[in-house]
């Protein structure tokens, strides 16, 4: 009995986690995102805490595309020691041709058991023109990351994201910025 009232509590949590509030309260994403450009690595600058990333950790994310025009999605969490612990997923895209609403999924056991909400789960809410900083985030604003091209930013860049995801209707003041001054824009990443 306590097993089964476990896990519908578990469904319920899942499933709250995944609804957004009024879709007129939703961010505005970018006008139109260019998948071949926004491909490749993405170093998170500062992020919404999440349960499944320590404050202590660094992440990376890489883009690409998959044969069936998904998006192939592996995010790399770096510990302070160096090691690494990393997920692989797909993202399929949920409103071309802007390509700013994408609906991710991790290929673990419990992947398919998550709901993903209709509006999607990733939304690309702004790049730059040179594709070298991007904020992204969720619908119902509960998620938000600062992303960059290299692996750390002036403080003048850092707080124009910060401010421009403030206009966006997300709880800036409580930001964990990255400890990514450990990591190289060039270092590998353990397969």
């Amino acid at each position: 009995m306590l097993r089964r009232a476990a896990f519908g509590l578990l469904g319920i949590s899942l499933v709250s986690c995944s609804s957004t509030k009024n879709h007129m309260d939703a961010p505005v994403t970018a006008k139109v995102v260019d998948l071949r450009r926004y491909a490749g690595r993405w170093f998170e600058i500062a992020r919404l805490p999440l349960f499944f990333q320590k404050a202590n950790e660094s992440a990376i994310a890489e883009y690409g595309s998959n044969p069936d025009g998904t998006v192939s999605v592996h995010n790399i969490a770096v510990r302070p020691d160096g090691t690494q612990h990393d997920i692989r997923g797909y993202a399929k895209v949920l409103n071309p041709p802007e390509n700013t609403k994408l609906a991710v999924r991790f290929n673990t056991w419990f992947g398919p058991l998550i709901p993903v909400p209709k509006e999607g789960n990733y939304w690309i809410l702004h790049v730059d023109e040179l594709y070298q900083e991007a904020i992204v985030g969720t619908p119902d604003r509960k998620h938000l990351w600062l992303l960059a091209r290299t692996s750390t930013l002036s403080d003048e860049r850092y707080a124009a994201l910060v401010a421009r995801a403030e206009r966006l209707g997300f709880d800036v003041s409580r930001i964990i910025r990255d400890p990514q001054p450990s990591i190289t824009n060039s270092q590998k990443t353990q397969p």
